[in-house]
């Protein structure tokens, strides 16, 4: 069970680092750069969706937070799912 756990949270972990690097890149990069295509295809299916109902504000968009908070939050149902069931 703790193996399953450890995979959980390393899942969670990579899902937020490739937010937060998508984040910066986004800076840095030209658009048309293949290291922000390929984070934006990977990154970019999941905020579509938070993106329609939480559009940008101004010049700010926040649906990259919006994304950590749902990947964090999910992490803790499954883990406490799991705990519970053990």
């Amino acid at each position: 069970m703790g193996t399953l756990i450890a995979a959980i949270q390393l899942i969670t972990f990579a899902l937020t680092l490739a937010v937060l690097a998508d984040i910066l890149v986004s800076f840095f990069l030209q658009p048309y750069h293949p290291v922000r295509r390929a984070l934006d295809s990977f990154v970019g299916p999941m905020l579509a969706p938070i993106r329609r109902i939480l559009p940008p504000v101004g010049m700010f968009d926040f649906s990259p937070m919006v994304l950590i908070i749902l990947i964090q939050l999910l992490q803790e149902i499954i883990i406490r799912v799991l705990v519970s069931l053990a």
